[in-house]
């Protein structure tokens, strides 16, 4: 499968960049099995003239070893170049296989998985700073891509570096997983004929990361492929947990437990709230790591409505991390069905609620446009509030509207129409009341609902719901 789906934003950047007349400097960032690499392959192919894949955790000879083999197979002998004996002497040979091809046209250097060409006493980024800015900002037709899986590190040693290449990054493009529109034409692309609500499961257990979605097999239901991938013993999903936070984090460990924390909470915590559950007590490494988690793609902070930045809530936004440790791990189940007979569980009916609402959190572009409102300005936000002898209220997205409108929404996933009972419709006139109360907005309130296959209609839903929304919405 060889067709680019999707990533419209990210192929704009790029046409740029070859009608550009500057040497570029292209930074690709974004968490692990998100189409970086065949991004880049796809799209710079017939430019592309160089490219090389650091080794994780290996030494800085066989990361010159693996230099020397690219820039053979670049020149088309491989006896052409000797050894490289350390970088500055690679980056020079580099330049020698440049030099004649850049006089003619553009020319694309790939470096790939670049952390990890960064060895212990290496000299790596020093190196490229060097030839960056000594002989490569120079060269007119010359496109340079650096691309790594560990988003944290991209962003402090290169977008944010202090050093060499301080504002040398001409473009960025944070590659993010596709959405539900992409994905269902990514598995078109598959011949993969399964309906929205089947897609939209596939979504909620593994998000829209095409190294994932690529086993889709066509003529298997959703759940007959979550068995397969996620529970039989050669699935593709069975070791990844693991590998995807130890590949991304130096120190893995304390991030996996501010993510299992966060897993726990639904609601969301603020930073004090995930300091007292680690139980330490400084606060620059926690804040540290959940940068690092957000900028990967694992987490989201949402600012309160009316709050300040200190007042932050963290929520857990990686599909595949909360459906692993709520269904696979310390799961005795596995094999063929394992997934129809975890499905039918309790346990599932709150996963999927949680798991769709954080579906619909990702497509806010999306729902703005149902709305009708994607040329108004909005700020988006969650709200909660605690009373010690009243109900209290938890609102999970408010749309606040420049037009003088506030959109409470509310995320509801069933199997058919839903229903909004007396019971639920008391909790909704709660909400708006309670909220209306403790901010004082003078804005219109319109409660906003989105579910599945849309609200069944009753009295309930007629006198307080002013916008309906279904999953088909959120494919727009």
């Amino acid at each position: 499968m060889n067709v680019l789906i999707g990533r419209e934003p990210e192929t704009a950047i790029l046409n740029e960049v070859l009608r550009s007349k500057m040497p570029e400097l292209i930074a690709v960032f974004g968490r692990r099995r998100v189409g970086k690499t065949f991004l880049i392959r796809q799209y710079l192919k017939k430019q592309l003239v160089f490219e090389l894949t650091g080794t994780n955790d290996t030494s800085m000879r066989t990361q010159l070893d693996n230099f020397h083999k690219a820039l053979g197979k670049a020149a088309g002998n491989p006896k052409l170049y000797q050894k490289p004996a350390n970088w500055p002497d690679a980056f020079d040979l580099l330049s020698h296989l440049l030099q004649p091809k850049l006089t003619e046209e553009k020319s694309v250097v790939f470096l790939d998985e670049f952390p990890w060409l960064h060895t212990h006493r290496s000299g790596f980024l020093a190196a490229f700073d060097h030839w960056w800015n000594g002989w490569a900002n120079k060269q007119a037709n010359l496109i340079v891509v650096i691309c790594g899986s560990a988003a944290s590190w991209m962003i402090k040693n290169v977008v944010n570096n202090r050093g060499g290449l301080h504002n040398r990054i001409t473009r960025k493009i944070r590659l993010l997983p596709f959405t539900l529109r992409e994905t269902e034409k990514y598995l078109q692309s598959l011949n993969a004929s399964l309906d929205r609500y089947q897609i939209l499961q596939l979504y909620m257990v593994m998000g829209g990361i095409p190294h994932y979605l690529k086993e889709v097999r066509k003529g298997e239901s959703a759940a007959q492929i979550i068995d397969r991938i996620c529970f039989t013993k050669d699935g593709l999903l069975q070791g990844e947990f693991k590998n995807l936070y130890q590949a991304l984090f130096d120190d893995a460990d304390r991030h996996l437990a501010i993510v299992k924390m966060l897993a726990r909470n639904n609601a969301g915590m603020t930073r004090t709230q995930i300091l007292d559950g680690v139980g330490v007590n400084s606060g620059g490494t926690i804040t540290s790591q959940l940068d690092e988690l957000i900028e990967s793609g694992f987490v989201t902070a949402w600012l309160p409505y009316n709050r300040k930045s200190k007042d932050q809530l963290f929520k857990l936004a990686d599909e595949f991390t909360h459906f692993y440790l709520k269904f696979m791990q310390n799961n005795r189940s596995s094999g063929k069905g394992a997934w129809q007979t975890l499905a039918t569980s309790p346990s599932w009916r709150s996963w999927s609620g949680v798991a769709f609402e954080r579906v619909c959190l990702k497509h806010i572009v999306q729902i703005k446009e149902a709305l009708g409102i994607s040329g108004v300005h909005t700020e988006e936000s969650a709200w909660r509030k605690m009373q010690q002898n009243n109900p209290g209220a938890q609102i999970d997205l408010l749309i606040d509207r420049k037009d003088q409108v506030i959109n409470i929404c509310e995320m509801k996933y069933s199997e058919s129409e839903f229903v909004i009972d007396k019971k639920y419709s008391t909790e909704l006139e709660n909400k708006r009341t309670v909220f209306k109360q403790a901010t004082g907005t003078k804005k219109s309130l319109f409660l906003t609902m989105l579910t599945t296959f849309g609200l069944k209609e009753n009295e309930y839903s007629s006198r307080l719901v002013q916008n309906s929304l279904t999953m088909d919405d959120l494919f727009k």
